[in-house]
């Protein structure tokens, strides 16, 4: 369970904003999403794949700006 504590002095719309990137961090979204629809494994597989390819495209290109 994701909690804050609002501040003496401090305005709801900041405690709010504080609130929502907590819960962005976290995860739970994320999570939600994932789990809410069923992914057949040879396409959780391809996704996987792809996910390794763009990180290894990502790396390369890093390493040439070197």
């Amino acid at each position: 369970m994701i909690g804050i504590t609002v501040q003496e002095n401090e305005s709801i719309d900041k405690a709010l904003k504080r609130f929502k990137k907590k819960y962005e961090r976290s995860g739970i979204l994320k999570e939600y999403k994932k789990r809410t629809f069923y992914l057949k494994p040879s396409i959780s597989k391809r996704m996987e794949r792809i996910k390794a390819r763009r990180r290894a495209l990502k790396e390369s290109l890093r390493e040439k700006k070197k």
